[in-house]
């Protein structure tokens, strides 16, 4: 018989150990992990003891991501509470309080806004100003790759042409030169209205390719709805 005809057979006999159970006693293996043989329950048992170290580390990760949401939603909640406050009739304070709690409570270092198609009052704020038309144009497309999150190195960052992260580089002024890892999110206005909002660091690992984008989706999800007032009528 084949090894793999008895392992089926046993498999398919679940009895066989009741009617030989003091065969079990007298069966030894090789240790797992080297040295003196063991007998077989033995074994199983240091097989079930290393399948729950595993689970209690998958257990321990899940504890950890669940810790780390629940830090990063409290952060958001903070932040949502203190834009609402805030009248609608002043976006430079919006941008303000959005810059200082990105900095003082989720740690970002750099933001930077560019905003376009805004209401003629509104054609004064900096961040309407200062930003290509190469860029605009590909942000608004229909298909642009912007409309979701992007992260990763901000150098060499290009999409159909247009060398996004040297642009985004200088919004940082002389920061620019020494960042490494760029989040940068679409800021929805209106069929010709819209903006970017970029997160940069020093750290090459804050924002790299395959991190979860879901929180700065809803970032750039409350950011559009706290400056809506400054777009046109959608």
């Amino acid at each position: 018989m084949t090894p793999d005809a008895v392992a089926q057979y046993l498999q398919h006999n679940p009895k066989f150990f009741e009617d030989y159970a003091d065969m079990l006693s007298g069966i030894f293996v090789p240790h797992p992990h080297g040295g003196r043989a063991v007998s077989l329950p033995e074994r199983q048992m240091l097989t079930l003891r290393e399948k729950v170290r595993a689970l209690e580390h998958s257990l321990a990760d899940l504890i950890e991501v669940g810790q780390d949401n629940d830090a990063i939603s409290g952060k958001m909640h903070r932040l949502t509470l203190a834009l609402l406050r805030l009248p609608k009739e002043s976006p430079e304070r919006m941008i303000e309080t959005l810059t200082y709690h990105l900095r003082e409570d989720f740690s970002i270092p750099h933001t930077a806004f560019r905003l376009w198609g805004v209401k003629s009052d509104y054609l004064g704020l900096d961040e309407s100003l200062n930003i290509s038309d190469e860029l605009r144009n590909l942000a608004a497309g229909a298909t642009s790759p912007l409309k979701l999150p992007y992260c990763g190195p901000i150098r060499g960052y290009t999409s159909e042409g247009v060398e996004i992260g040297k642009e985004v580089a200088v919004w940082f002024g002389e920061a620019g030169s020494h960042i490494k890892s760029l989040g940068l999110m679409w800021i929805y206005g209106g069929a010709n209205s819209g903006g970017l909002l970029a997160l940069a660091s020093e750290d090459e690992k804050r924002f790299y390719p395959g991190m979860g984008t879901m929180y700065l989706e809803r970032l750039a999800d409350l950011v559009a709805a706290a400056l809506a007032h400054v777009f046109p009528e959608k």
